[in-house]
């Protein structure tokens, strides 16, 4: 299906790709990975033709239609379903042209593509996809100007899913959706039919979705057979393997050379010690596995803070007077590890704000410690960056009066060695410039952090570096992530957000997954009732294709006798004029001139009849077309 072949790249004078080959059968559910920066979006770009490569091949079946997601998306007057269902360009092409077309057999052409596409069955398909990730009916139909950039993102994803592409390219498509949401993804792609390879650095879904792996590392592609967790077990037993091969050589070189050291000047030893030079020099160096240095986070711990840090009591919370949380009764205390769960637009992000004192109370009462410092993680804290200074001078601006060492090492924290540290923001990966946020809003060692989809392009192991950290911080925590691995590891309480209400969640997060599903048997019935709708539509595709058959079958004599018509008054036309080019020749005798002239004449007769019978026989197709198109 997919052939990398020894593909070199160069950006900006730096090799992220070298030789790097990898071969993808079709149908397989591929996750790439790699650390931040090692160049998987630049991958992805170029097997959508968006660059090209220095050097080597990708190799694509003909005609293979490539998918991804538009990375801008509009916010005009166009709907979510509009969106999905322009998506799929073969069938909105067919529909449009079907509205102006007359030619009857083009119209059952039309009719019976539309049909094998399953044409009609697909604005219930687009809705349940939509739904899936996160449109209710209602918002299905609102204009894509209402919605924030990441829905706008989620209709996105939909119409590449709706698409159906033969290779399918995601690149970290959880990154705007909650656990509902991801936790949908993760079943529709588990039965993705046709070729997937998508980024992604969860996990968990990486291990439910993926028929296999390929790890971009040191500038090259390698390919593993089987999920995530299969994928690290096999590279560490490749690891191991090499390096006890590595180990075995230097033990075995080692003593061959203590041998050519000990004899090698005495003349009885001397040939033995010249055997052995020649087999150390014929032992050729096994490559060891490049490891990639270890990422540590270090969060500053707070000073102690007396209990609680923060209460709610009855609060009503909201926007321009309009209310989202009501009746909120909440208490943080110093060593509280709280998720906050809930879908996208429930007030999960409300209630953090609320509980960090970036929102009033509308209603009741939020007391909080005199003390109190909170660290703040949101997504666009990372958009706010600025691109254009370093590192280096981003803490430094944050702590004026800090010596140069102490900012450095406050970045070391944040796995920034010198290289990066000094490297325009602009140019750091997406996961880098979180980890620079966090490194930023944990400046003053807040007592309360509350990161809000902190993982988002954050790698694997960045992602274990913040779950570590977390684990050693002294402060409280309130997360929000759809990152199920985070969750688990992060929190010891669970808060659902749901019908403008806040609750404890009794429960783990694998109960919550129950939980999901079971309020997903609402989306089974319309599933079930789109199946069903999607049957009838089938009779009646049926139905149209045995009319147009029957159309087809009945004009088709006619067509016939009225082409065969047109070719008999052409036969006699030729025949006409070239009786009358022997005619008009000089040496025609007198008798054949006779006999020219009553043949001419029977031919003028023979021709006024066939163009009377073919305009008879035109003009009843013309009225049989003209019915038909009615």
């Amino acid at each position: 299906m997919l052939d990398i072949n020894e593909i070199t790249l160069r950006v900006a004078g730096r090799a992220l790709l070298e030789g790097a080959s990898a071969r993808v059968s079709e149908g397989h559910r591929i996750g790439l990975i790699g650390r931040n920066g090692t160049g998987k979006t630049t991958l992805l770009k170029l097997l959508m033709g968006q660059m090209e490569a220095d050097q080597g091949k990708i190799s694509l079946p003909r005609d293979c239609r490539i998918g991804t997601v538009a990375q801008e998306v509009a916010g005009d007057a166009t709907t979510p379903l509009d969106l999905v269902l322009a998506g799929d360009a073969e069938r909105a092409a067919l529909i449009a042209e079907s509205l102006t077309v007359t030619d009857p057999e083009r119209i059952a052409d039309i009719q019976m593509r539309l049909v094998d596409i399953g044409a009609y069955a697909a604005e219930a398909r687009a809705a349940t996809i939509l739904h899936g990730l996160g449109f209710d009916a209602n918002a299905q139909n609102m204009p894509l100007s209402a919605f924030s950039g990441g829905w706008r993102m989620r209709a996105a994803l939909a119409a590449a899913l709706f698409a159906e592409p033969d290779l399918l390219l995601l690149d970290e498509p959880t990154n705007h959706l909650d656990i509902e949401a991801a936790l949908w993804l993760e079943n529709f792609l588990q039965r993705w039919p046709r070729t997937l390879i998508m980024i992604s650095h969860d996990r968990d879904f990486l291990n439910a979705v993926c028929t296999g792996i390929i790890h971009l590392q040191a500038r090259k592609l390698t390919v593993y057979s089987g999920n995530y967790d299969t994928f690290e077990r096999v590279r560490a037993e490749r690891i191991a393997l090499t390096e006890a091969s590595i180990a075995k050589q230097q033990a075995q070189r080692a003593h061959m050379q203590a041998f050519v050291d000990r004899f090698k000047a005495k003349a009885s030893k001397a040939r033995q010690a010249q055997s052995r030079m020649k087999a150390i020099a014929k032992l050729a160096p096994i490559a060891g596995v490049e490891r990639d240095p270890t990422i540590k986070f270090g969060f500053p711990n707070p000073d102690e803070l007396s209990p609680p840090m923060v209460s709610l009591d009855e609060a009503t919370v909201g926007y321009d007077g309009r209310a989202i949380l009501r009746g909120v009764d909440f208490r943080l205390d110093p060593d509280d590890r709280v998720a906050l769960l809930g879908a996208n637009g429930n007030g999960k992000t409300t209630l953090a704000k609320l509980i960090a004192g970036r929102l009033d109370t509308m209603e009741g009462d939020r007391v909080a410690a005199a003390k109190l410092r909170v660290g703040y993680f949101a997504q666009h804290q990372v958009d706010e960056l600025r691109l254009d200074e370093t590192p280096i001078a981003s803490m430094s601006r944050a702590l004026p009066q800090a010596k140069p060492e102490l900012v450095r090492a406050r970045l070391g924290a944040f796995g920034f060695g010198a290289e990066k540290a000094n490297t325009l923001v602009g140019k750091l990966s997406g996961g880098e410039k979180a980890r620079l946020t966090l490194a930023l809003i944990t400046i003053d060692a807040p007592h309360l952090l509350i990161l809000d989809e902190p993982t988002n392009h954050l790698d694997i192991e960045a992602r274990q570096a913040l779950v570590e950290a977390l684990a050693d911080y002294t402060g409280a925590v309130i997360l929000v992530s759809h990152d199920r691995g985070m969750v688990e590891m992060v929190a010891d309480r669970l808060m659902l957000v749901e019908d403008g209400t806040v609750r404890d969640f009794d429960g783990d997060v694998e109960d919550y997954r129950k939980h999901i599903l079971s309020k997903s048997a609402e989306a089974n019935a319309d599933k079930r009732a789109a199946a069903r709708a999607e049957k009838q539509e089938k009779k009646n595709d049926a139905e149209r294709r045995k009319q147009a058959a029957a159309l087809r079958e009945q004009l088709k004599p006619l067509r016939n006798q009225t082409d065969k018509a047109e070719k008999k008054l052409a036969e006699l036309t030729a025949k006409k004029a070239k009786l009358e080019v022997e005619m008009a020749a000089a040496n025609t005798p007198k008798e054949r001139m006779i006999a020219l002239s009553k043949e001419q004449g029977e031919l003028g007769v023979q021709i006024k009849a066939a163009e009377e019978a073919w305009l008879a026989l035109a003009d009843q197709l013309e009225t049989a077309q003209a019915v038909a198109a009615e």
